[in-house]
């Protein structure tokens, strides 16, 4: 697996930085641009799903775009502008023209009381109304009176939009890679994920590929379930999976484990994170959280975790206007893209041996894979190798070997080469 360039947290934040403007929802004109801005960079296909489409238990709702929104006190003053901040509108808010009393205003304004100078991040997708987010400050300053409520959207049948970046291996068998792409000015969630995911396709397309990969781009939730029943005979094929989401601040990275909790991506990504030092890497399934929830139903059940850094709802500019691109740390980035490369080079390098010459051991020394001089402690990949010969029966992958050995898969990976090329190790 190639490794992320020495500069590639920061030309992820730059990324980051181009999309941070746009206005993403569900469905509508910034996905589509977001979508374009990646496949800019990688191969995306851009599938359009039309309003009204099931999936599942669930219905493609209709398309949403705004164009412009503001509150107007009686002197024309904007008060609260879409202009100055896309979180100012309800996503999703209905088409309203009207002027109205304060204490009507009030029952469709949003904020946050314990954080008065942030604006929270609100959504009405599946119920037709609509609303403004402000900060508590600036809805303290409202006076009585009357002011001019506009919010120029349309709500209309059109599609649902995800991008999908298909890249062949050798095998059919495929290495579902997946993060949302519907959440407007939100930085760490989850632009940390589109472009850690879009800089991981990067690396997957320079590399030789044993298994199929699949980056996919997609609203949350409405997105995933779309997918899922689109792709229904596809599934069988999915091996491994990753959902990508927040990224990029400065908690430490955590894996959340598949539905089924032994899965070969669970192993690989924890041993991963603990080689890298990471306390407590992994965490139990829970039927909460992001589109991991939806691969991990019932019917679905395939072997998809979670990476991220701070979980959602974890920390406090979750959802509000400080998720802002302060707070992606670009060596969180590329931190992120390297676990997700090395998580990568383990399903891509979990291979079985046997040993060649299993009737007991065989003599490394004159193989040239031995030091010359005995009587010390034997050093780390001397014992990786016999480690690597003992297990290697045919019913041992390489991580099962690096688990139980205490050592990185890395080492073990190396070490096996090395014996192969001997003759010592032949494929199982």
């Amino acid at each position: 697996m190639p490794t992320p360039a020495a500069d590639s947290g920061r030309r992820m934040h730059d990324l980051a930085s181009r999309l941070f403007p746009i206005c993403r929802s569900l469905t509508g004109a910034g996905v589509r641009a977001t979508l374009r801005s990646i496949g800019e960079l990688v191969p995306l296909t851009i599938h359009e799903v039309p309003t009204g489409t099931k999936a599942f238990d669930w219905t493609v709702p209709k398309e949403w775009n705004i164009r412009d929104a503001y509150i107007k006190d009686r002197q024309g003053k904007r008060v609260i502008d879409f202009r100055a901040s896309n979180l100012h509108v309800v996503n999703y808010s209905r088409p309203i023209r009207r002027t109205m009393a304060l204490s009507e205003l009030q029952q469709h304004l949003h904020s946050l009381p314990a954080q008065p100078e942030l604006i929270p991040y609100r959504t009405t997708y599946y119920h037709e109304d609509w609303g403004f987010c402000l900060t508590q400050q600036q809805r303290d300053a409202l006076h009585e009176g009357d002011y001019d409520v506009c919010v120029d959207s349309t709500l209309a049948d059109g599609s649902l939009s995800y991008g999908e970046c298909s890249l062949a291996g050798s095998s059919d068998e495929e290495v579902l890679i997946w993060t949302h792409v519907c959440h407007p000015s939100l930085a760490n969630d989850n632009l940390s994920g589109v472009v850690v995911c879009t800089f991981l396709a990067q690396l997957l397309e320079r590399m030789t590929r044993r298994y199929t990969y699949r980056v996919v781009f997609a609203p949350g939730t409405i997105g995933a379930l779309v997918w899922l029943s689109r792709n229904h005979d596809r599934l069988p094929k999915i091996r491994h999976g990753l959902v990508a989401v927040q990224l990029g601040d400065s908690a430490p990275l955590r894996y959340k484990q598949s539905r089924r909790g032994d899965a070969e991506i669970d192993r690989a990504a924890r041993h991963v994170l603990s080689c890298a030092g990471v306390e407590k890497p992994s965490q139990p399934f829970a039927p909460d959280g992001y589109d991991e929830r939806q691969f991990g139903s019932p019917g679905i059940n395939l072997p998809v975790g979670r990476l991220s850094r701070s979980p959602d709802g974890g920390y406090p500019q979750y959802h509000t206007s400080a998720d802002n691109l302060d707070l992606l740390r670009p060596e969180a980035l590329e931190g992120a893209l390297a676990a997700c490369a090395e998580i990568v080079g383990v399903l891509e390098a979990n291979d079985r041996y046997l040993n060649a010459a299993p009737y007991g051991e065989p003599q490394l020394g004159r193989r040239g894979l031995y030091r010359t001089t005995g009587g010390e402690p034997l050093p780390g990949r001397e014992l990786a190798m016999l480690w690597t010969l003992n297990l290697s029966d045919g019913s041992h992958s390489l991580l099962d070997i690096a688990e139980r050995a205490g050592l990185d898969f890395r080492v073990i990976r190396a070490v096996a080469d090395e014996l192969k090329s001997a003759g010592l190790l032949i494929p199982a």
